[in-house]
């Protein structure tokens, strides 16, 4: 093996960086040549790459948050949306002039950093004779067959201080305080933050919860003495019999997410209001989840899945998806990532959820933390 390419692809997260630095340092060591592909899927369409040199571009970045190649998520090259000169809109399927840019720059193996939605399309591209090897990128921590992806652990830390500070406040100002945290299939980040930052109420995707539990829980406290309440809201939390709360519906094309979630901690904060009287207001976490420095956890677990994807391509061992699981890197074929039956060009709806009876839950319960349910 001679060359090799990474593309980063869907949204940021803390510890893209030291994954680049990781599989550019050991291919380094093995005499291997690493390239980046700019804005992800985006770089590969255009042929748009860069040589990434350990003692150059790829220094230093150990500790920077976000990605020195930048990423783009809305770039389905299966279904790529073009605009025609009249105005008019088509759909191409563009992968084969990607096989095409690959092949003609000789890269033996392109490592593709990002969610579900990255890594149906890398499995796409090995069903067309491309070596490609994913690494699980998402700091929701759902892409199925991992138990802990990089950048997780930043974003819970950093909810986690939020409800720190959240608490000062809403012990001064007897209020009920909300948070809104990234989670659109997973409630990880709002029930791991929830019990880390002593939450009161977590709301989370896979209990869909009846607001007159959360309302008990509050009037409760009150009636105990505590006049102040947190409740972190997970961004797909829903009510029973009720649906998701969506900001907008964007209009990139199939294969990829169109729809963009907000608004779910102020649904919660006005219902809370109205029911209790008591002064509540909603916080929305946002992207600062996702920017800035990584944890020790995630530089060192990055570092792990970056080396591992090199030594994977080194051995020859394609099609499939680096792991953390008990402790230890290991690896998965895309297609049990994806989904066997998923087609090409079609968008990957496989997501790690938490499970009802998964020890998390169980220790959110017996703290007296609810639910929703």
């Amino acid at each position: 093996m001679k060359k090799v390419a990474i593309l980063t692809n869907g949204g940021d997260a803390p510890g893209l960086n030291a994954v680049i630095r990781a599989i550019v340092k050991t291919a380094e060591t093995h005499g291997i040549e690493c390239y980046g592909y700019i804005e992800g899927y985006k770089g590969l369409l255009n042929n748009d790459y860069v040589r990434l040199e350990p003692n150059g571009n790829a220094s230093g970045i150990l500790d920077k948050g976000g990605t020195i190649i930048g990423t783009s998520n809305n770039t389905n090259v299966f279904h790529y949306k073009v605009v025609k000169e009249d105005g008019s809109v088509e759909y191409q399927d563009l992968s084969d002039k990607c096989v095409e840019n690959i092949r003609n720059a000789g890269f033996e193996c392109i490592f593709t950093l990002g969610g579900d939605g990255t890594q149906k399309s890398s499995r796409d591209f090995c069903l067309k004779g491309v070596n490609c090897i994913g690494v699980p990128k998402t700091i929701d921590n759902d892409v199925a067959h991992t138990e802990t992806t990089f950048g997780y652990n930043t974003a819970v830390s950093v909810a986690m201080d939020a409800l720190d500070r959240l608490h000062t406040t809403a012990t001064s100002h007897h209020r009920v305080l909300t948070l809104e945290v990234m989670g659109r299939y997973a409630g990880w980040i709002a029930l791991e933050s929830a019990i880390a930052g002593g939450a009161d109420v977590a709301l989370i995707p896979e209990i869909p919860y009846d607001m007159n539990k959360v309302i008990e829980k509050i009037e409760r406290r009150k009636a105990n003495g505590k006049e102040f309440s947190i409740v972190v809201v997970s961004e797909g939390a829903k009510p029973k019999d009720g649906e998701i709360t969506i900001k907008k519906v964007l209009d990139d094309g199939a294969g990829l997410d169109n729809v963009r979630l907000g608004g779910a901690g102020e649904v919660v904060a006005e219902q809370i209001e109205k029911l209790t009287g008591m002064t509540t207001r909603n916080t929305v976490l946002g992207y600062v989840q996702r920017g800035g420095t990584p944890t020790s956890f995630d530089r060192v677990l990055s570092t792990r899945y970056g080396v591992k994807a090199m030594e994977l391509a080194m051995q020859g061992i394609f099609k499939v998806l680096v792991t953390y699981k008990g402790g230890e890197m290991g690896y998965v074929d895309l297609d049990e990532v994806v989904g066997r039956e998923a087609k090409i060009g079609d968008a990957s709806s496989k997501n790690r959820t938490i499970p009802l009876d998964h020890e998390l839950i169980r220790v959110a319960r017996q703290l007296g933390m609810c639910l929703g349910d």
